[in-house]
């Protein structure tokens, strides 16, 4: 079970964009990175193409490391450690390490 999971909120804790908040469009498993909405954009040249698609230079998200993203708690709106827990109806969830609460 992955502790950071699509469509979760997240903030930035390092590099160029410490401190924004996005959310997660896609986890990479085998390099352990995720891209983030409006996070770590580059400029990429594109070429025109037939199909009527103009060339130029475009920004898109890159991926980011999982390391520098914490997930943002429902609960207390902050940065929060995520953790595993059994609930009564014997399903598993996570849940944050400063409020206790399930995320």
């Amino acid at each position: 079970m992955l502790k950071i999971r699509k469509n979760d909120l997240v903030q930035v804790t390092k590099g160029k964009d410490k401190g924004k908040k996005g959310k997660v469009l896609s986890y990479n498993l085998e390099t352990n990175r995720v891209l983030v909405e409006g996070i770590n954009t580059v400029k990429k040249h594109k070429r025109q193409t037939r199909q009527d698609q103009k060339g130029g230079i475009v920004s898109i998200e890159m991926p980011i490391s999982v390391a520098n993203i914490m997930v943002l708690c429902k609960n207390c709106n902050l940065p929060a450690r995520i953790g595993f827990t059994v609930l009564a109806d014997k399903t598993k969830a996570r849940f944050c390490k400063r409020c206790k609460g399930v995320i």
